[in-house]
């Protein structure tokens, strides 16, 4: 008897396979960008938050230090971002998007839609927002 029989509807096995999906898809959409997509995530997180710490980016994007890190390597070796220090305090490191990466991140921002629409578009735009709401909640539960 195979063990996966006797783990039906894992919802670990699920999301995580769902997520190697969609992330393939994503990654063949934004290859034009030299972005994979976890790479496109990062960056516009580092975009959206501005200079910000290493944890308040990890928090947003649901991810530890450690992998925020490694994620972070090639785009740094990019010139896509730097790291700098923050004018309150010395000691806090602070993530910041170069003009580079603002210009990497404007390449890429219509490859991400065309990725995402996809998405949203064969799933249908109400059962999609629906299903945003489910995958929040079962953050929430696993936090």
């Amino acid at each position: 008897m195979s063990i996966l029989n006797e783990t039906p509807g894992c919802a670990c096995l699920t999301l995580r396979g769902t997520a190697r999906a969609v992330t393939q898809m994503y990654d063949e959409t934004l290859k034009p960008s030299g972005l994979k997509a976890t790479q496109f995530s990062v960056l516009a997180a580092v975009a959206t938050a501005g200079p910000a710490s290493m944890t308040v980016i990890s928090k947003a994007l649901v991810m530890d230090r450690t992998t925020l890190t490694r994620n972070l390597k090639p785009l740094m070796v990019r010139g896509l971002v730097k790291v700098g220090t923050s004018a309150h305090d010395l000691r806090q490191r602070q993530i910041v998007i170069t003009r580079e990466g603002k210009a990497v991140l404007s390449k890429a921002l219509p490859l991400w839609k065309k990725a995402h629409s996809q998405i949203v578009e064969g799933i249908g735009h109400a059962r999609w927002q629906g299903m945003t709401r489910l995958l929040e909640e079962a953050i929430t539960l696993s936090q």
